[in-house]
């Protein structure tokens, strides 16, 4: 038999469509960089807090490359990223983050300016002991405008800095936030990245709202 009210329920099942496709357009998708100096933790980092299986494109150091390389600080490095780690975190319902850890050493840079594209901001990761090693990265989004946040990576071994030693160190524009973090460990990673989109937030609001006064 066919259902008498059939009409009806054909009509219900067009509306349970609709609001599944409103709902698929209410979420948000944002594009967030991992930069920083060679082997200071990015696809640690990306790895950590991401909730699928993180893309990696990493390659065992070569003598060849030891030679343009600085490992000091990091002997036990063998492997480097030679162009991009990707990952995804949702950071409520509806948000979620696009992570591109970015190459760090100098002859990868040509990369930067393709994974910059589109994205809200970028995380910063530092290594005390190699603190200069992070100025490039600092440079680059200051040059492009692109809010970011420092995250000191805070090794084992490293001597702890608080935030305004480290921001001082940097010679940071006044208000770019300054966090320590631990790369391997998930929830001190999110925190960095929630950090990161309320910071961008701010910012991208200020300079709309300066744009249209």
């Amino acid at each position: 038999m066919v259902p008498e009210h059939s009409d009806d329920t054909s009509d219900d099942t067009s509306d349970d469509n609709s609001d599944d496709t409103s709902g698929e357009t209410a979420a948000l998708a944002l594009k967030i960089l991992v930069a920083g100096g060679f082997g200071v933790g990015k696809t640690t980092l990306v790895g950590a807090v991401s909730e699928i299986r993180p893309l990696r494109t990493e390659e065992l150091l070569s003598e060849a490359g030891r030679s343009v390389d600085d490992t000091g600080g990091v002997d036990r490095k063998v492997t480097t990223t030679v162009a991009m780690d990707f990952g995804r975190i949702t950071i409520r319902s509806g948000l979620s983050l696009y992570l591109f850890g970015t190459p760090g050493q100098d002859r990868f840079w040509f990369l930067w300016d393709e994974l910059a594209q589109g994205a809200l901001g970028a995380v910063v990761l530092a290594d005390t002991r190699r603190l200069e090693d992070c100025f490039p990265a600092v440079d680059y989004f200051e040059h492009r405008h692109i809010p970011f946040v420092v995250a000191v990576n805070c090794f084992t071994d490293a001597r702890t800095y608080g935030a305004h030693e480290v921001s001082r160190a940097l010679d940071l524009d006044r208000g770019t936030p300054v966090v320590l973090c631990d790369a391997r460990d998930r929830d001190s990673g999110k925190e960095v990245l929630v950090r990161l989109v309320e910071y961008a937030g701010r910012m991208h609001t200020a300079r709309l709202l300066d744009s249209v006064g």
